[in-house]
């Protein structure tokens, strides 16, 4: 067990944290999101490693409780759940083309795509932005560290400014969580 390592200072860190993000970024994010739902247009999500499962976490929160709680469909994507599709273009394209192949074959023009990555940097990450901007297609980044390549590239970004991958992650995660709450009417239960 590390000894450095305590619940306390962890929750604290979030603590000093939270001040730092911006809650107008995130509600432009979310705003974003219920554009795209009210549209009926695609919502499209990808990400590396961690950023992977938030980004089926995403899609799986959202396609299950919009529609639980609307009746309506929700158009959700995540590139990262066919396994097959991603080590077919990984083997016979590139890794970098993973996201972008994908988009190539399903993208329409003003679908939302959403990219997280904690560095910002993620090569396959920033060639599905380059070119879902390109196919006309709204891009939010979702990023950590100093937002990376697609900070300056995304149309439009929420950005956790901390170096510690794990408090990026968590902040990612509950940005899909505010989403899914207010997709859905949900007020937040203080007990």
């Amino acid at each position: 067990m590390n000894a450095d390592f305590s619940v306390n200072a962890y929750l604290a860190a979030h603590g000093r944290l939270a001040p730092s993000l911006d809650a107008r970024a995130l509600q432009d994010g979310i705003d974003l999101v219920r554009s795209a739902f009210d549209a009926g247009r695609q919502i499209i999500t990808c990400g590396n490693g961690g950023s992977a499962y938030a980004a089926s976490h995403y899609i799986t929160d959202w396609n299950k409780m919009v529609n639980l709680a609307t009746g309506r469909k929700f158009r959700g994507i995540s590139l990262c759940d066919n396994i097959g599709m991603v080590t077919a273009f990984a083997n016979d394209v590139s890794y970098e083309e993973v996201f972008a192949g994908q988009l190539k074959a399903i993208l329409d023009k003003d679908d939302l795509v959403i990219a997280i990555s904690g560095s910002g940097n993620s090569p396959n990450v920033v060639r599905a932005v380059e070119y879902a901007n390109s196919a006309g297609a709204v891009t939010l980044a979702v990023v950590g560290y100093d937002g990376g390549r697609l900070k300056q590239i995304a149309r439009h970004v929420v950005w956790v400014p901390s170096f510690d991958m794990q408090l990026c992650e968590d902040v990612h995660l509950m940005f899909g969580h505010m989403v899914m709450k207010a997709l859905c009417g949900a007020g937040i239960r203080d007990e």
